[in-house]
């Protein structure tokens, strides 16, 4: 059974500044901090949505709302775009009988 170690807060937050200044990879990062590369990229998937949810700017908050909303008109318009792509598939398929 696997070990889980458990990482401060503070770890966290410097391996996501590390990340996005210092200009390495992110698995390079990892390696570094002896972290594993899905723990960091978990942790800066975290810092991204709490960026995106609690602003630290003000006036930030209409962004954030916006970007979320664009994010979920994005899904829908792509599952739309799927759906009329097997659609037109069909129906040439049954137009040339």
């Amino acid at each position: 059974m696997t070990q889980q170690r458990r990482f401060t807060k503070e770890f966290e937050e410097e391996a996501v500044r590390l990340v996005r200044t210092s200009g390495r990879s992110q698995r390079e990062t990892a390696e570094d901090l002896g972290i594993g590369l899905s723990t960091l990229v978990r942790w800066i998937s975290r810092s991204r949505d709490r960026q995106i949810d609690e602003p630290e700017l003000p006036g930030q908050e209409d962004v954030g709302a916006e970007l979320k909303r664009l994010r979920r008109e994005n899904e829908i318009l792509r599952q739309e775009r799927d759906i009329l792509k097997r659609a037109t598939a069909f129906f040439a398929k049954e137009g040339s009988r």
